[in-house]
């Protein structure tokens, strides 16, 4: 349930910088709310459904942010990246700093689906394996895909340093060097080191869907939308 807030209280909820920072904004004449400048920072607003611009930018009101992204190539899932530029570095600051995580990583040469929040309940009910959350990937391959790899994929295939087969969840052919791959856990390198005991080598790797979302056709890498009330389920 929404709740009126001061305008400075606003801002620094979504980010935009320390309470005196945020009141600077304010009177410096930077921030309109519903398209009407206010130079008070103890103006009270109601929160639901609220926009309001900060340097003409448009934003609006989130008590907590739910994001998709769409990840490119050589970009690490870290604040501080070890050997390629940090995702966050492609993020709007606002969302940097009001502290979303990754809902699971990508490694750093995988592309595709990402969710960010900073929702510590959404993130663990999306990522914990206790949930088995399925994900999907587009897996493009060195060799053919064929019968016996697909069978081996969907009937389980015993990786290093466990103890059990693993198995996709569903496994098909896409094209001569791509297939599809749902699992429901998310082990380190898993896909790669799936298809590696199958025989094969992953040379691309496509996160395409998680649990009933799909990466968007018309988001371009490296691009970010929020996510709907609706698609916040995991369902």
């Amino acid at each position: 349930m929404s709740k009126p807030l001061s305008l400075e209280k606003i801002l620094h909820s979504q980010g935009f910088g320390t309470r005196r920072e945020c009141r600077a904004l304010i009177l410096d004449e930077a921030v309109s709310v519903n398209g009407e400048l206010c130079t008070d920072p103890t103006a009270v607003f109601d929160t639901s459904g609220l926009e309001f611009a900060v340097f003409d930018e448009p934003w609006p009101y989130r008590e907590k942010s739910y994001i998709v992204f769409n990840k490119p190539a050589h970009f690490e899932c870290s604040h501080k990246p070890m050997h390629h530029p940090s995702i966050f570095s492609l993020l709007p600051e606002p969302l940097v700093q009001r502290g979303v995580q990754c809902v699971g990583r990508l490694d750093e040469d995988t592309t595709g689906l990402l969710l960010l929040s900073d929702d510590g309940q959404f993130i663990h009910r999306m990522s914990s394996p206790k949930w088995k959350v399925p994900k999907t990937y587009l897996v493009t391959t060195k060799h053919p895909v064929n019968d016996d790899l697909i069978a081996q994929l969907k009937d389980g295939v015993l990786l290093h340093d466990e103890s059990e087969p693993i198995a996709a969840l569903a496994c098909e052919q896409v094209s001569e060097h791509q297939l599809s791959l749902m699992l429901a856990e998310g082990k380190y390198h898993q896909v790669k080191r799936m298809v590696a005991a199958a025989g094969n080598r992953v040379e691309q790797l496509q996160r395409t869907r998680i649990g009933q979302l799909q990466l968007d056709a018309n988001l371009a890498e490296g691009d970010w939308r929020w996510l709907d009330p609706a698609e916040i389920s995991p369902a």
